[in-house]
Formats: C-alpha cells, structure tokens, sequence
C-alpha cells in the first residue's frame, strides 16, 4: 500500500476514534506426519497472563491463518493469537473439511488483547493493510470460501466500529474496486489443529509458502507498523 493510501488510512482511523468517543457518550496443506490432536492447548497456555489485563478479543479472517497470526503476534498489547475456524455449519470442524469447503468456516484468527495498551481500531487498521479486501474469497494464490475477508464482531461497538471504517474506506478511494469484506456477528470459534499454531515461527525455515508468501507480507507490514511492534526479547 502507498503512502497515499497509507494516509487515507490514518485519516479513516481518526474518524473511527471519533466515532468512538460519539458512540460511548449515547493455504496450504500440511504434511499428514505433523498433525496432531485438536486441543485448546495455546489458549490454556496464555489464560493465566490475562487474569490482571483489561482484556478484548477481536475475530478477523483475511486469508490464511498462518499468515494472519504471524502478523497479530507482533503488535504491542497482543496477548495471544490462536488460529482457527469460524463462521461455519458445523461443529467441530477438521482443516481437511474446511479445506474441501465442506463446513462454511473461514480460517481466522482470534486475537486477546490488552485494551490498555492496543485499542481495537487499531487492530482494524493493521487488519485493513495487511491484506486485499476487494477479492472474493481469495487472497493471492489461495481461493476458497475459507479464504474470505470478514471481521466477526463480538459486540454493537466492534460492529459500529467494523462498519464505519469500511465505508469511510470505500468513499476514501483507497482501493480500485468495492471492499467485500464481510461484517457479521461471532457465533463460535474452534481452535485449529495444534501444528497450526505459530506455524510461521516453527516452519519458516522449512515450508517454502512461508518464505514465499508470508515472509514478504511480514516485512511489509513491520516497515508500516515499526511504532508498534513489541520490543525483540
């Protein structure tokens, strides 16, 4: 994204805090030998570090998980980043079934954030710049339904919020055609398979997708957001 778009950004952001103050006054297959068991076990692994944070929990899908959770991690006042499925028909989803659009899920991630230090609109932001919101279920060379744009709210602010920044984005001319990200209530969220989970960091240097594909979305994205990405340990 340009800076001309980079600006029309800002500008949609300020608008959307605005809107806020107003509002509170009235991919890939992986290899079968890695998989493993479904279990919440990342989510159990972070509950304990939210207990003392004002938390959020935001659900964005914009293509493939891997990249989309390799993303969010990075940002400060992220707690956890868990991908997974939603939006779909059934429970319990496989990412075989998902894959073959056989449930109606999208891959998404579900984001706990701490309120004090990252807001949601900010999470907007990043969510908008990371990836095309014009191509109907797709993103790059990954086609399907589970590949949609969608931001699943979890309340009428996340909604009031979502909906604004899309159409102030659309007015904005930012983009050549019409957003089609879909804004739709949160029903339930299912936990990926576990060798999802921080796929990028475990297999960067060995799945050629993540240096092919998500290693040059993350350069991009560390060059426009540096102000706040969490310090290197």
């Amino acid at each position: 994204m340009g800076q001309t778009k980079r600006n029309i950004m800002k500008s949609v952001l300020s608008i959307a805090v605005l809107f806020t103050a107003l509002f509170y006054s009235c991919a890939q297959n992986a290899s079968s030998s890695d998989k493993k068991v479904k279990t919440n076990t990342k989510t159990n692994m972070k509950e304990d570090t939210t207990k003392l944070k004002p938390t959020g929990v935001a659900t964005f899908a914009n293509g493939c998980f891997w990249c989309t959770e390799a993303i969010f991690e990075e940002l400060k006042g992220v707690i956890s980043v868990v991908s997974g499925y939603t939006g779909g028909t059934i429970e319990n989803p496989t990412y075989e079934q998902v894959s073959y659009e056989q449930t109606g899920h999208a891959e998404c991630a579900q984001i706990t954030y701490d309120t004090s230090v990252i807001t949601y609109d900010e999470l907007l932001e990043v969510f908008w710049e990371t990836h095309d919101p014009t191509t109907l279920n797709r993103q790059g060379n990954d086609v399907g339904t589970q590949y949609r744009s969608a931001i699943f709210y979890h309340n009428e602010e996340q909604k009031q919020k979502a909906e604004k920044y899309k159409a102030e984005l659309d007015k904005s001319g930012a983009w050549d055609k019409p957003i089609v990200t879909q804004i739709v209530p949160f029903t339930k969220f299912y936990s990926a398979e576990d060798y999802h989970q921080q796929y990028y960091e475990l297999n960067k240097n060995k799945n050629p997708y993540c240096a092919i594909v998500i290693r040059p979305k993350l350069d991009k994205f560390r060059k426009v957001f540096a102000s706040k990405l969490k310090d290197k340990e």
